[in-house]
C-alpha cells in the first residue's frame, strides 16, 4: 500500500511508545482508526448519492432501477 515493510513499521511502532508510552498508544490506536473508518465513510457518501439519485430517477421514468456493481 504505501511501501512500509515490516522492518519499518516495527521502527514506528517503538518510536510511538517512547515518545507517548505505553498508556497512551490505544487511546491513540483508536482515535486514528476512528479519523480513518470516518474519512472512509466520507469518501463514500458521494458514490452511494448518485446510486440513490439514478435508482430515484429511473423509479420516476417507470423504469427497472441500475443493478448494484458487484465488489
Amino acid at each position: 500500500m504505501f511501501g512500509i515493510g515490516v522492518p519499518e513499521l516495527g521502527l514506528i511502532l517503538v518510536i510511538g511508545l517512547v515518545v507517548f508510552g505505553p498508556g497512551k498508544l490505544p487511546e491513540i490506536g483508536r482515535a486514528v482508526g476512528k479519523s480513518l473508518n470516518e474519512f472512509k465513510n466520507a469518501s463514500n457518501e458521494p458514490t452511494e448519492e448518485k446510486k440513490e439519485e439514478s435508482v430515484v430517477k429511473a423509479v420516476e421514468k417507470n423504469e427497472e432501477p441500475p443493478k448494484k456493481e458487484a465488489k
